[in-house]
């Protein structure tokens, strides 16, 4: 008895240990060349592996392409900042948790000078607009503008970030960009000529074969990341006032925006449950007593 308790004591303790450091990956979209991406995102890695104990390695994209890629083909990784459409399509098909996500809703808004804003959305048909690439929520938020196919202006994918189809603009390589609205907050000389409809600020997401207790070191972290001075600079960069709890509800729904993309393909629907036979009962057969009425 007392040795069945000692294991009993001994599986426990080992189940409710924390977790031993390890190596964690965290994949981004690739809004900057991959070396960029690498300098942007290293303080925060930083912070996250002197808060957590474990170390965080970046997974960068070349381009989205290959991002979309690699998620449709559910290539391994551990956590995931993206936006919301992205989040949603980690949740249902890939069985990822939301941790946090930016305070700010998204929204995403096209830009152009004044004299070229005054035409509206109309006034662009023809012209130069630049976006990061599909399957980017600008990308497919700039197609719910122009749903028309014969009426659209010339997209430019050419961008290496978002703040360059900005830049264009004023080099006079393009009329307008469409961008996500912390940077189109940074260029009041510009004029906002549409703005998308609002979603869930992007999402740090965790697969599900991150342990529990790493998962909540890691939400934990990054709810007090506004905390540390030292990381003003992170936040700034990603558009962000602070990190706030989320959860699975608020993105239901969203994965639809890339329903349109090349290689998406709805999520198979539960099957129906077998039909029940019905068994004919041959009543003659049950025997039992039979009663009959006098006359």
């Amino acid at each position: 008895m007392k040795r069945i308790r000692g294991l009993a004591a001994f599986v426990l303790a080992f189940v409710s240990a924390p977790s031993l450091a390890a190596d964690y990956t965290l994949a981004v979209e690739p809004n900057y060349p991959p070396s960029q991406a690498q300098l942007v995102y290293k303080p925060l890695l930083d912070y996250l592996s002197a808060s957590t104990g474990h170390t965080f390695k970046l997974k960068t994209s070349a381009n989205y392409h290959v991002y979309w890629r690699d998620l449709r083909a559910g290539m391994k990784v551990d956590f995931a900042f993206e936006e919301a459409h992205f989040t949603s399509y980690r949740i249902d098909r890939l069985g990822f948790t939301p941790l946090v996500r930016v305070a700010e809703p998204t929204r995403y808004s096209l830009l152009a000078d004044a004299a070229i804003a005054e035409g509206g959305t109309a006034g662009l048909i023809g012209y130069r607009v630049v976006s990061m690439p599909a399957p980017s929520m600008g990308y497919l938020l700039l197609g719910e503008i122009y749903r028309n196919p014969i009426a659209q202006p010339e997209i430019k994918s050419v961008a290496s970030n978002w703040r360059d189809g900005v830049e264009m603009i004023f080099s006079q390589e393009t009329e307008a960009a469409m961008v996500p609205n912390y940077i189109a907050q940074l260029y009041p000389n510009l004029v906002v000529v549409s703005e998308s409809r609002e979603f869930t600020g992007r999402t740090l997401s965790a697969a599900g074969t991150v342990p529990g207790d790493v998962r909540e070191a890691v939400a934990t972290a990054m709810l007090k990341l506004h905390e540390d001075a030292a990381l003003y600079e992170v936040l700034a960069e990603l558009g962000a006032s602070q990190f706030v709890e989320t959860s699975n509800d608020a993105y239901a729904g969203t994965e639809k925006l890339l329903a349109g993309v090349f290689g998406y393909r709805p999520k198979p629907s539960a099957p129906a449950p077998a039909p029940v036979e019905e068994v004919e009962i041959d009543e003659d057969a049950l025997g039992g007593i039979e009663v009959q009425a006098e006359d």
